[in-house]
């Protein structure tokens, strides 16, 4: 950091979810937020006029001008590798969106590079700090449900052609690996079954997993289903002493003991609007990382993360191109 009492961060992308970008850090009383680099000169004028940035249509310039402690960066998933190589390599630390990248070898080059200037360097894998998520966390660390044994994850909603035949896989399910791993522990083998039927890409996918502690898993996955539906999200781990069930990610937890019909339950109060809003979890995934970053900490949810979630991606390829169970390397990516 600068030194200065407030964090100063500067936007890359002016678009929808660059939108959720801005009101999180603008409704910050520690963050000076300067400006905002887009693609176009009229969305990003008219975002900057929202949030009293200043407006660029060159990132570098914005990063010369201003000298931000801080970068965040939210653009089209399949733009994301050369914006976030251009502000690691210009030395800023930095928040991205989901995914990392696509490629492998990209995710690669952008951790090794932040790696060698000692970056700051956080994905928002936002859904870890739904209230149900955080129950959930603090149930199986505090051995409430005893080994684990099972756990599935389904999440199906609207999608269409994005670009890269495994849209789905790569910039929605990404959260599903990220969530599974984060309650379960890591991955060592999956197997894939997909579905190109809707003509959209391998739109909807279904995995049988096998974790590293013996547990097996299961992950469902769609763009050929709706977000409307109700329970279109659902996380379920069963251990060998209760069940943990997750209902439409901030909707309701559910704790039950083995063996006992009564269990305990989450739901927002009557006037907890705050835990009930899907999009609140990026405001508390940001008060958990400006901490850190205070601090001087590596990011809570840290890149390496945004690549395990696409090395997982990439093996379930591996796996339904080929017909068999592909094993999951568990291991950082090297630097220099």
């Amino acid at each position: 950091m600068s030194g200065r009492e407030r964090i100063k961060v500067a936007l890359v992308g002016a678009g929808s979810w660059g939108y959720q970008h801005a009101r999180v850090f603008a409704a910050r009383d520690d963050v000076e937020l300067c400006a905002v680099a887009g693609r176009t000169a009229e969305r990003t004028q008219a975002r900057a006029e929202q949030f009293g940035m200043r407006p660029y249509l060159d990132i570098q310039a914005m990063l010369d001008r201003e000298k931000p402690d801080l970068v965040s960066v939210s653009l089209p998933n399949m733009g994301h590798y050369e914006p976030t190589l251009q502000v690691i390599r210009a030395g800023f630390p930095l928040l991205v969106e989901k995914p990392l990248v696509f490629d492998l070898k990209e995710a690669e080059t952008l951790l090794r590079e932040a790696q060698k200037r000692e970056l700051f360097f956080a994905i928002n894998f936002n859904h870890r700090y739904a209230k149900p998520v955080q129950l959930a966390k603090a149930a199986i660390d505090d051995g409430r449900l005893g080994d684990l044994v099972f756990a599935t994850w389904r999440f199906g909603g609207e999608g269409g052609w994005g670009g890269h035949p495994h849209a789905n896989l790569i910039e929605t399910q990404c959260h599903g690996f990220d969530m599974l791993e984060h309650l379960c522990g890591p991955v060592a083998s999956l197997q894939a079954e997909m579905t190109d039927i809707t003509g959209i890409g391998f739109s909807t996918m279904a995995l049988s997993l096998k974790f590293a502690s013996g547990a097996v898993g299961s992950l469902v996955g769609s763009y050929d289903s709706s977000y409307a539906y109700p329970d279109t999200h659902r996380v379920e781990v069963n251990g060998t002493a209760g069940r943990i069930s997750i209902e439409d990610t901030v909707k309701r937890y559910s704790f039950h003991r083995a063996g006992e019909e009564t269990g305990e339950t989450w739901e927002a109060g009557y006037f907890n609007d705050w835990d009930r809003e899907f999009l609140r979890t990026f405001d508390d995934h940001l008060d958990a990382m400006l901490a850190a970053f205070k601090r001087g900490e590596e990011a809570p949810v840290p890149a390496q993360a945004g690549y395990r979630a696409l090395l997982l991606a990439q093996a379930a390829i591996e796996s339904y191109e080929t017909g068999r169970r592909v094993t999951v390397k568990n291991e950082a990516v090297a630097s220099g």
